[in-house]
């Protein structure tokens, strides 16, 4: 599990925790828990913005080196491959990876905000959110580039 404490404007963080698939995923989720986990300024994700949000679909943040949605890196150095589309987008609170199309997954990511069974084979499930929910949906509420992670880690539970 990892958390993340996410602002919204001058509001307190609110945290939001996320369950990983490690056994489904092991490489995707490892990317996503080492961002989480970095004291790096330049590599990880505290202090990066929720920079796409489209309500009752998504919020998309993780890019860490532009802000805008056309940077971001993997721990693995540049984009690695989808390990595989075994999980669905069945509900809100689905974590996944996004990309650029096939392979081409970096450090963004979304989280759902219902069911979105298009998105299955083209992106890679890797996790969900296990509390929190309403932190995502504050984010939903403001809109595009106004929600930060303004803390996160691996948890201990």
């Amino acid at each position: 599990r990892v958390f993340m404490d996410v602002a919204v404007g001058d509001a307190p963080p609110r945290r939001v925790v996320f369950g990983l698939y490690g056994s489904v995923a092991p490489r995707t989720a490892e990317n996503f828990a080492e961002l989480c986990g970095s004291s790096n300024a330049v590599l990880g994700y505290r202090n990066s913005k929720f920079h796409r949000v489209i309500p009752k679909f998504m919020i998309q943040g993780g890019d860490f080196t532009r802000g805008d949605g056309t940077g971001g890196t993997s721990i693995y150095g540049g984009t690695f491959p989808d390990e595989n589309f075994d999980l669905r987008h069945a509900g809100a609170g689905t974590l996944s990876m996004a990309n650029r199309g096939p392979d081409t997954n970096s450090s963004q990511f979304f989280v759902t905000l219902r069911a979105t069974p298009h998105l299955d084979g083209k992106h890679v499930v890797f996790g969900c959110v296990v509390d929190g929910f309403d932190a995502v949906r504050a984010v939903e509420a403001a809109g595009s580039r106004t929600g930060r992670v303004a803390a996160c880690a691996e948890t201990k539970s």
